[in-house]
């Protein structure tokens, strides 16, 4: 049996004024027997390893941390390190992981960079709860995954404790580190923003009470968003909590089907997640369908509208991309977005709506914290001959 990770229990002191950061975590992991094991974790200095309480031989290279020590069952590891976090970099995607923001920090992992903060069994099938301790100067907020369940001040700092008891993929864990209000019940933003992002999340609940009629309950205990005061490429979604910039507010709801394709993602990608990276189609082509039946639901353009022109807009792009198995390169391009969605516009139009959305309230509830493949969503669904010619064939199909 391979190595597993049941629990990470993440101790960090962060300091923004030097962006240092001192960590400990405790994995508590199992496996059948080994003579040794490997977590990912990026340059950051450790200082110490132990095992079941005892210290462990180890080296650390290339972004990887090798264990040498004898398990066998449910054991304990503990990694004490520190120094200044420096985020993923990848030929695709950029920067990944925690990095600076302007005054604070904010992590965005997906795919690949949660290594640069905390050491962890680094892929999407690998779900696992966390406690999560982050000591900060206290004029900053610290907003991670899950439930706050103590904020302890002292002296000049503050240590915040949150708990996400719902399984959850590493490169889903978050920490965000800056100077916050609460411009709505759970949305963070700079006070200079306040009123702008009421104003644009205002109608948020009103998508979570959509998308639980549509796809099941809203499946974690918490939903937060943080805005950060710093312009971002693109808003990133975490377990129970979203991300955005500062340029994604503007007092018109001109990012609202931004809001709803994160939230969406609490659904497709957080609670049924994917069991390896060329099935993304499950999660951004469910999230990017999510803000067509946002647009409809709210008085926007219809499904039928907003298909229509998705794929007038495909069909001016290269069509040499398998959605249902993209390369790496290409797991986050924006064809997957938009087939994606399309294809799910397909299927609902050869099932009709009341059989298509009980087929997606099934998938939710069926897979519920768990993880899945493309045949799973096939098995599930049927009309194979439909959903093989959007998922599997370059070609865009009628």
């Amino acid at each position: 049996m391979s190595l597993s990770v049941q629990h990470y229990a993440l101790e960090l002191d962060y300091k923004p004024y030097s962006a240092r950061l001192s960590g400990r975590a405790v994995l508590q992991a199992s496996c059948t027997s080994l003579s040794s094991f490997s977590l990912s974790f990026g340059p950051l200095r450790i200082s110490k390893v132990l095992v079941n309480g005892k210290p462990a031989r180890y080296g650390h290279a290339g972004g990887v941390l090798n264990i040498r020590a004898a398990v066998r069952g449910a054991f304990s590891v503990e990694i004490r390190y520190s120094g200044m976090p420096v985020p993923v970099s990848t030929p695709e995607w950029g920067d990944l992981g925690w990095d600076q923001l302007t005054d604070g920090s904010i992590v965005a992992s997906q795919p690949i960079g949660a290594p640069s903060w905390f050491p962890c069994l680094d892929d999407p099938s690998s779900k696992a709860s966390y406690h999560l301790e982050v000591t900060a100067p206290s004029p900053y907020t610290v907003v991670c995954n899950g439930v706050l369940v103590d904020g302890k001040v002292s002296g000049s700092t503050t240590r915040w404790t949150y708990s996400m008891a719902a399984p959850m993929a590493t490169y889903l864990a978050t920490v965000q580190i800056g100077q916050y209000v609460e411009a709505l019940p759970d949305v963070w933003a700079p006070v200079r923003l306040g009123r702008l992002v009421a104003h644009d999340f205002g109608r948020q609940n009103a998508m979570i009470e959509l998308f639980s009629s549509l796809f099941g309950p809203y499946p974690f205990e918490r939903y937060s968003v943080v805005v950060t005061d710093d312009e971002l490429d693109v808003p990133v979604e975490a377990q129970g909590l979203s991300t955005f910039g500062a340029n994604h507010v503007d007092g018109r709801r001109g990012s609202e089907r931004l809001v709803a394709h994160e939230l969406a993602h609490q659904w497709f990608g957080n609670s049924v997640g994917i069991a390896a990276w060329e099935h993304i189609w499950l999660n951004e082509g469910f999230a990017c369908y999510s803000e067509w039946l946002w647009s409809e639901a709210s008085g926007g353009r219809s499904a039928d509208a907003c298909a229509a022109a998705a794929r007038d807009l495909l069909r001016r792009l290269p069509q040499n991309l398998v959605i249902g198995r993209p390369p790496r390169a290409d797991w986050f391009d924006d064809r997957v977005y938009k087939r994606g969605a399309l294809t799910l516009h397909a299927l609902r139009r050869e099932m009709g709506d009341d059989s298509f959305f009980a087929l997606l309230r099934e998938w939710c509830a069926r897979h519920r914290h768990g993880v899945v493949t493309t045949e799973d969503f096939l098995s599930l669904a049927g009309h194979r001959e439909l959903l093989n010619s959007w998922l599997f064939k370059p070609e865009l199909p009628r």
